[in-house]
């Protein structure tokens, strides 16, 4: 027997145990002391947006339960593929942190991401958002039927219009209607000029979310035919869903909370405590009234797999729409 050799092997083994354990009391001191300094939050679009605005009410009450500043960074560009390059860059320790949505996985399959959902972590969900059909208020059409009557009965004459080539407006739009097996005309506007361009009659109908038509359907003006979500917009209260009208589509606009890859799961516990306190505040619910979102926390644990069924049900939209470029 080589003594020498027996030895050497048992103190090699011994010190990696000793790195091993070194490494997990690291993590966990590192853990207890999360955050001992302050924490940045990337958004995708722009200082001012309702996104910007939302991500600002949910930093200031995370950063009361967490005792560090949140601070809010704004990197918008190439539908949210700039930020999320950004964060996914990052050290794993929860100080970057994104306010990502179902875009993580339109920029992917767009080609403006080497990487997909699966580069991050997820936190906690925050935000719905639920996307409408809407037409002219004396459009002859009164139900999401109705509407898919006359376009399977008149193919590629109903124009529909969305909030730009490969939003989440249009993805639904797309998913909506070849799911009824219809051919209609999608038509990519910015969100504001869509509903002009409805008003004007340059269209027949759009998808959108409601934050902006509320005022137009109490004036008449607009009338929504269906809620292609989970569940009933708050502000249309009385306007089924394409579920509870037979049709079975949803496609819920979703915000929330997500750290890079590998991120300690103690961290991400203490971040996903401070987005539940945040979210459940009156200032974070009012907000929500204002801009047209409904306050939906969702644990880490059940965020993760809403993530990954919004992939499927995206992936399969862009492609039938022809905005698939990644496998």
């Amino acid at each position: 027997m080589n003594l020498a050799s027996t030895a050497g092997r048992r103190f090699l083994s011994i010190k990696l145990w000793t790195l091993a354990i070194v490494a997990g009391v690291s993590l966990h001191v590192a853990a207890q002391e999360f955050p001992a300094r302050p924490v940045e939050l990337t958004v995708l679009f722009p200082a001012g947006s309702s996104a910007d605005v939302v991500a600002r009410v949910l930093a200031d009450g995370m950063a009361k339960q967490l005792g560090q500043p949140v601070t809010v960074v704004n990197r918008p560009g190439a539908g949210g593929a700039i930020g999320y390059k950004h964060v996914q860059a990052q050290k794993p320790d929860g100080y970057s942190m994104v306010f990502n949505s179902n875009s993580i996985s339109t920029v992917h399959y767009s080609g403006l991401t080497p990487f997909d959902y699966k580069a991050f972590d997820p936190v906690a969900r925050v935000t719905v958002e639920l996307p409408v059909i809407a037409v002219k208020g004396d459009a002859p059409w009164n139900n999401l039927k109705e509407l898919a009557d006359y376009a399977r009965k008149n193919p590629g004459k109903l124009k529909v219009g969305n909030s730009g080539i490969g939003s989440h407006t249009h993805i639904t739009g797309v998913g909506f209607f070849n799911d009824q097996g219809v051919d209609v005309s999608h038509v990519p506007f910015g969100a504001a000029q869509v509903v002009t361009s409805l008003m004007g009659g340059h269209i027949d109908a759009i998808v959108q979310l409601p934050g902006a038509l509320a005022p137009l359907v109490r004036a008449g003006n607009l009338k929504v035919l269906g809620v292609l979500a989970s569940q009933r917009e708050p502000a249309f209260a009385n306007v089924p869903t394409a579920i509870e009208q037979g049709m079975k589509f949803q496609a819920d606009m979703w915000r929330g909370i997500a750290v890079p890859k590998g991120t300690p799961k103690p961290v991400v516990a203490k971040l996903e405590q401070a987005v539940r306190a945040a979210v459940g505040t009156p200032e974070f619910k009012a907000q929500g009234e204002k801009l047209g979102f409904a306050p939906a926390f969702q644990p880490a644990t059940d965020f993760g797999p809403t993530i990954a069924a919004d992939d499927q049900l995206l992936a399969r939209a862009m492609e039938k729409a022809g905005l698939k470029k990644t496998p």
